[in-house]
């Protein structure tokens, strides 16, 4: 397994960056900074990550091409394009994005709108034009698995990937975000089990959190740092590492650099325990 974390440490040049996630026994990266850098300053990140051995992970899109406000729309596809353009140059593993709201006032936020049919066939357009638009053949582009927007679902994401119907549309694994009900919160080894069945051959990269039922009514789940939860961490990370050794997992959703270096440890002790070595 490679593990990494989505935090940008303190650092003053990007050769202090690598080595930094190096220090830590990081072996993957989030690409810290997007396509509109100049060009130079991207050049020394990635000739950052060759030097220290670093996997680039993910570029991450973060917009909402969906977005019932042209404007919004029009500069999430723009944001889109860009960072799938850098992510191919880089040969990362992905440009991953979320679908985005349909409806609401939230970029990700819920909303009744997200689940009706005009929100998955706006999703399909989205990600075929930005896809088009690149035409990648080195990186992928995916989809974050999301709990109030599509793919809300293993089954949703495989019929998301029947309907985009482009080779370089590929998978993005957040367990935690998937874990809404109780029912897979409890059987959290077995829901981990039906996602990597569906869609294991497609995954490119996976999110580390962790989800906590706490008692109470109707029902609490509540997101919370790696390896503090109830989630079984630990069979999620030896199914990844079945699909390859080289999978990057990410850390993310934590505050500071002390919070990252704790859950870095936290996760570290799990994949040693479930008997996984990383990279």
């Amino acid at each position: 397994m490679r593990l990494g974390i989505s935090h940008v440490l303190r650092h003053e040049t990007p050769a202090e960056w690598a080595r930094a996630l190096g220090a830590l026994g990081l072996s993957a990266a989030v690409f810290p900074v997007d396509y509109t850098a100049p060009d130079a300053v991207i050049a020394d990140y990635a000739a950052a990550c060759r030097d220290a051995g670093l996997l680039i992970a993910e570029v991450g899109a973060w917009s909402n091409p969906v977005s019932q406000d042209a404007a919004e729309r029009e500069a999430a596809l723009q944001k889109c394009v860009g960072q799938l353009r850098l992510a191919e140059e880089l040969g990362a593993r992905c440009c991953v994005n979320i679908a985005g709201a349909f409806g609401g006032t939230r970029w990700d936020g819920f909303h009744r709108a997200n689940y009706t049919p005009e929100a998955f066939e706006a999703t399909v357009r989205s990600i075929q034009f930005i896809i088009d638009s690149v035409k990648p053949q080195r990186t992928a582009y995916c989809m974050e698995a999301m709990q109030w927007m599509i793919p809300d679902s293993p089954e949703q994401y495989l019929e998301l990937i029947r309907r985009v119907d482009r080779e370089a549309f590929a998978v993005h694994i957040d367990i935690t975000n998937w874990v809404y009900t109780p029912r897979n919160n409890l059987y959290s080894h077995e829901f981990i089990d039906h996602v990597f069945d569906l869609l294991g051959s497609g995954v490119r990269s996976c999110h580390l959190k962790d989800s906590l039922l706490n008692p109470g009514m109707t029902s609490l789940l509540e997101e919370v740092p790696v390896g503090l939860g109830n989630l079984d961490i630990a069979h999620y990370i030896r199914r990844a590492e079945t699909l390859s050794p080289d999978l990057p997992m990410i850390i993310e959703h934590l505050t500071g650099d002390q919070a990252y270096l704790e859950a870095v440890a936290r996760v570290k002790g799990i994949a040693a325990d479930a008997g996984v070595a990383l990279k």
